[in-house]
């Protein structure tokens, strides 16, 4: 009868361990997939996803490194000496690959949670996952080029030199990167918002904010390519988050009708305090405003309640037309531009 070596078992039980371990923790992340799925928190949803393979695969990793181990000690063979530092470049190999997953998953699992009633600007939380992303890249590299051997600092002062160097190289490219990222935290403008730029005589619908240049949709339906430092140098407008929209005209009488202004700009303020699709509690003005040339102007501000350029063209029309009832019926009327012209009788 043949027995196994006290090696040989160590190895077939460090093989059922790894193996029991993969065991345990698929059924655990089915159980913490089931858990998550009940709440409305999209962490615990994102690392349950981001986990399901990076974890396994780190629990074979550290079942076959320890193996190897143990032949080392066994053989003494020189090529296992590398295992300790291989095992290290491949957990933070796997650290980063979940890393990548999480901020992967959190990133749509945020932008799908608007569906449920959250505001979510898409740009940002790709920004902010971009930016997320490069950084776990750059610290892995790093981390995996200590573990070889390779001098850090010295990399470091080489890069802040060059890094100089591209900069002066590159001034422009950095600005529109940094006119950017002001974008994406400052927020003065989203995707899908009007814009307008009169410095520039920019005016159009937000498409799409990249990293180095903005894309708008002209009010022509021309597409315009902004470099992002314009944004951080020039005045910009928002028309899309004004609170109210004006009407100011100035309304032009005759000089005959001086006598029943008084009555018309009474008549004006009821109705406009009285009409639905005005905001009575913003400054409305009518008022005599001026002797002109050929008439007597009447000023009219009002606001708005609706923001929305069709629908306030519809309630400027509304008013106008009331106002000029209002004229009418006062039995005044409105003026044109007209001379007087006088002739002396001369003598024959």
């Amino acid at each position: 009868m043949s027995y196994l070596s006290p090696e040989i078992i160590r190895l077939l039980l460090v093989l059922v361990a790894t193996v029991a371990a993969h065991f345990v923790v698929l059924r655990l992340l089915q159980h913490a997939e089931v858990v998550a799925s009940r709440t409305e928190n999209v962490w615990d949803d994102s690392l349950v996803a981001a986990a399901r393979r990076p974890l396994p695969v780190l629990i074979w990793l550290a079942g076959i490194s320890f193996a190897l181990h143990l032949i080392h000690l066994q053989t003494g063979e020189q090529l296992l000496e590398y295992i300790p530092s291989a095992r290290d470049i491949a957990v933070m190999i796997c650290t980063a690959w979940f890393l990548f997953k999480l901020i992967r998953e959190l990133a749509n699992n945020v932008v799908a949670s608007k569906q449920a009633g959250d505001e979510v600007d898409r740009s940002t939380v790709d920004a902010l996952s971009k930016i997320s992303r490069i950084s776990v890249v750059v610290v892995t590299v790093l981390a995996v080029m200590q573990t070889m051997g390779f001098s850090i600092s010295g990399l470091l002062a080489f890069g802040g030199m060059g890094g100089i160097a591209i900069g002066f190289a590159s001034k422009d490219l950095l600005a529109n990167l940094f006119g950017g990222l002001m974008i994406h935290l400052d927020r003065p403008f989203n995707v899908g918002e009007l814009v307008r730029s009169p410095d520039k005589q920019i005016e159009g619908r937000v498409e799409r904010i990249g990293w180095r240049q903005t894309r708008i949709r002209s009010l022509d339906m021309t597409l315009i390519y902004v470099p992002n430092a314009l944004f951080t140098s020039n005045v910009l407008e928002n028309p899309s988050r004004m609170s109210h929209r004006r009407i100011r005209e100035t309304v032009g009488l005759r000089y005959d009708d001086l006598g029943k202004i008084a009555a018309i700009v009474e008549e004006i303020k009821a109705m406009l305090k009285n009409h639905p699709d005005v905001d009575n509690n913003q400054e409305t003005i009518v008022a005599f405003d001026q002797f002109a040339d050929s008439s007597l102007n009447l000023i009219l501000q009002v606001f708005c309640k609706t923001t929305r350029l069709v629908p306030f063209h519809t309630v400027k029309q509304e008013i106008l037309l009331k106002v000029a009832d209002i004229i009418a019926r006062n039995g005044a009327e409105l003026a044109f531009p007209t001379r007087t012209l006088y002739l002396n009788e001369t003598p024959a």
